[in-house]
C-alpha cells in the first residue's frame, strides 16, 4: 500500500486535542506515512509500517494511539518499545508534545541506565503510556508480572535495530505478558525473515504499508553543525553572529517565546531583528518579511509555522537554534536561503542529546553536516576590526578636505593629540564596544563545547602525558579473575558510578556481584568486570549508551 500525502491532519479523524497541539508545534499536513498509517491505527488494524527514520514515522503512530486512549482510565494503556534508551526518550518526548492538551495523559520512559525507582513511582502514579527499551522492561516485568496486564496498544519502533541488538529472547517475554486481544504495530526499515516471524507470530492479519525516503538535496547550501549545551545557545548565537558577514538572516527557534527571548537578546546587542511567531498578526507579519526585504531588519527570529511562505532573497544565513523536529522540517528551514541561485550558509547548533537527529538528517538529505567550532576570542576581535575598517575605508578619500581645518580647531580646543582624538572618536563611533582582546575575552568568556573529536584528543593526551597529577594516578590493584576496563565517560560528562553500574548490570545481564570497583575520574572512567566471558560481554554492551552517550567500554591495559 503506497500513495502520495493527501488532505490534513483534520481529515484523518483524530482527535481535537490531538490536532491543536499539532497546530501549535507548527505541523500543516501530514507525511506520506502519516496519511497512510494513522486511518490504519484508528481503525484497530495491526499494522506493518516499513519506513526509515526521518520519514515521520513517530507521528504516524503516536498521533492516533493518542487518539485512542482515555487519560481518565489511571492506568497503562499502550507500550511503545524502542532499541536504546536515546531512542525511547525522543519518542517519549513527543507522546509529551502531542499530548499537551490532554489533562490527565502521562506518559513514562523506562530505560537501563537510570534508577528504577522513579520509574516505578510513575507507573503507579497512572501513566497510560509506557516507552521502554526491552532489556529494562524485563526487569520491571521480573518484579511484576501484571504490569502489561492492561496494554491496548503495542507499538515496536525500529523492530529490526532491536533485533540486531539481540533482543528477541526479551520480545517473547513481554509479548507474553500482554493480552492477545491488543492492536500491535511493527515499525521497520527492513523486513528481514526475522521480522517476518514476528509478525506472523504476535499480529493479527497486519495491513502492510511501506514508504521509501526521498533523498532531498540542497547542494547550494554550505552547511554546518556546532556542539553546545541547552543552556549556552543564547552566548554561542552572539559570538556567531559577531563573525558571520551576513546580509539577512533567519534564526529557526522551536516555541513562541523563544523567538521573543531571543530577539529581545539580540536587539540589545544592537542588532535589528524582529520576532515572527503564530501570535503575531498577519499585517505584523507583513511588515516584519518588508522590512527584511528592504534591509530595516537584519535578523528575524521565528517559528517553524510563522516562517512558512517567506521568500526574501538577501537571506544569505539561516540559523537552527533549535533542532527542528524532523528532517523534513530542517530542509524546509534551510530553503530559506541559496534562493534563486545564490550560494547560502546554514548553521545548525546541536546538543548532546541531539546527536542522533543530526544523524538522520544527514541520511536523509545525503549530505554531511561538517562541525565546525564556536570562534574564538581573537576571531570576535578580528570580525570586530575588520566590521569598522570597512565602515571607515569609504570616509578616509575626502575626509581631511571636508573636516582637516575642524579637526586642527578641536585638537587645539581640548588640548590634546590628533592621535588622542582618533582614539576618542573611535571609542564613540564603535559605542564603548571592546577592540582588545583581553577586554573581548572577558566579555565573551568560553563556552564550552561537546564533540567527538575532544574525546578523541583527550584519549591522545592521555597517551602522550597530557592530564593533570590527578587523572594519571596509578589504578587501585586488581582482584584475581578481574580486568579492567575503560570508557571515555567521566565527571565532565555527568557520570556517576550508579549510572554505569546500572547501565551494565541492564545490558550485560550480570549480578552485582560480578562488579567489581568503579573508578570515575573527569574524562574517563576505569571498570573491574569478570576475566572469564569479558569478549562476550563487551559484545553485549557495545551499543550501550550511559546519559544519552555511547560507553564504548574497552580492556584497559596497564603497560
Amino acid at each position: 500500500m503506497t500513495q502520495e500525502v493527501t488532505g490534513t491532519f483534520a481529515e484523518l479523524g483524530l482527535h481535537p486535542s490531538i490536532l491543536a497541539a499539532l497546530t501549535a508545534v507548527g505541523y500543516e499536513e501530514p507525511s506520506p506515512i502519516q496519511s497512510q498509517a494513522i486511518p490504519v491505527i484508528l481503525a484497530g488494524h495491526d499494522m506493518i509500517g516499513q519506513a526509515q527514520t526521518g520519514t515521520g514515522k513517530t507521528a504516524a503512530f503516536a498521533l492516533p494511539i493518542l487518539s485512542k486512549i482515555d487519560p481518565a482510565k489511571r492506568e497503562l494503556q499502550a507500550l511503545i518499545l524502542a532499541p536504546t534508551r536515546e531512542l525511547a526518550l525522543q519518542v517519549a518526548t513527543a507522546f509529551e508534545t502531542y499530548s499537551k492538551q490532554m489533562p490527565g495523559l502521562n506518559v513514562v520512559a523506562v530505560y537501563g541506565g537510570a534508577p528504577m525507582g522513579p520509574q516505578l513511582k510513575a507507573i503507579r502514579m497512572g501513566a497510560q503510556v509506557i516507552v521502554a527499551t526491552p532489556g529494562r522492561l524485563v526487569d520491571h516485568l521480573s518484579r511484576n508480572d501484571q504490569l502489561l496486564s492492561t496494554i491496548s496498544h503495542l507499538v515496536l519502533d525500529e523492530a529490526d535495530e532491536m533485533l540486531k541488538l539481540g533482543f528477541m529472547d526479551d520480545l517473547e517475554v513481554i509479548f507474553q505478558a500482554m493480552p492477545a486481544s491488543r492492536q500491535s504495530v511493527l515499525f521497520s526499515a527492513t523486513l528481514p525473515a526475522s521480522i517476518r516471524t514476528i509478525a506472523e507470530k504476535h499480529l493479527r492479519e497486519p495491513k502492510h504499508i511501506k514508504i521509501a525516503a526521498k533523498t532531498q538535496t540542497v547542494s547550494l547550501i554550505e552547511q554546518a553543525h556546532l556542539m553546545v549545551h541547552a543552556d549556552q545557545k543564547v552566548q554561542a548565537v552572539s559570538r556567531l553572529l559577531e563573525v558571520e558577514e551576513f546580509d539577512a538572516l533567519i534564526a529557526f527557534v522551536r516555541t513562541k517565546q523563544a523567538t521573543l527571548d531571543l530577539a529581545s537578546a539580540l536587539e540589545a546587542k544592537g542588532y535589528k531583528v524582529a520576532a515572527l511567531n503564530g501570535d503575531i498578526a498577519q499585517n505584523q507579519r507583513e511588515r516584519v518579511i518588508e522590512s527584511l526585504k528592504d534591509g530595516r531588519l537584519d535578523i528575524v527570529v521565528a517559528t517553524d509555522v510563522a516562517a512558512r511562505g517567506i521568500d526574501v532573497p538577501r537571506i544569505t544565513h539561516v540559523l537552527n537554534v533549535d533542532m527542528p523536529y524532523d528532517p523534513e522540517s530542517y530542509v524546509h528551514r534551510i530553503g530559506r536561503t541559496g534562493r534563486a541561485g545564490r550560494v547560502g550558509r546554514a548553521l545548525l547548533l546541536v546538543t548532546p542529546r541531539e546527536r542522533r537527529m543530526l544523524q538522520v538528517i544527514e541520511r536523509v538529505t545525503g549530505q554531511k553536516v561538517a562541525e565546525v567550532r564556536l570562534p574564538n576570542a581573537q576571531q570576535v576581535l578580528d570580525a570586530r576590526i575588520k566590521k569598522l575598517t570597512n565602515s571607515l575605508a569609504p570616509l578616509v578619500a575626502d575626509a581631511e578636505a571636508s573636516h582637516g581645518e575642524l579637526l586642527d580647531r578641536l585638537v587645539a580646543d581640548i588640548g590634546c593629540s590628533p592621535r588622542a582624538l582618533a582614539a576618542a572618536l573611535l571609542r564613540k563611533a564603535t559605542n564603548g564596544q571592546s577592540l582588545n582582546l583581553a577586554d573581548v575575552e572577558r566579555e565573551q568568556p568560553l563556552v564550552p563545547t561537546v564533540s567527538a573529536p575532544r574525546e578523541r584528543r583527550e584519549r591522545d593526551g592521555e597517551r602522550s602525558g597530557e592530564f593533570t597529577p590527578r587523572e594519571r594516578r596509578a589504578p587501585v590493584p586488581l582482584a584475581e579473575g578481574r580486568a579492567r576496563c575503560r570508557t571515555a565517560l567521566g565527571t565532565r560528562d555527568g557520570i556517576a558510578a550508579k549510572n554505569l553500574l546500572g547501565a551494565i548490570l541492564n545490558e550485560g545481564g550480570l549480578a552485582r556481584e560480578a562488579i567489581g570497583r568503579i573508578q570515575i575520574r573527569e574524562t574517563f572512567s576505569l571498570i573491574e568486570l569478570p576475566e572469564e566471558g569479558l569478549d562476550r560481554l563487551l559484545g553485549k554492551l557495545k551499543d550501550t549508551r550511559v546519559a544519552g552517550k555511547a560507553l564504548k567500554l574497552r580492556r584497559y591495559r596497564e603497560d
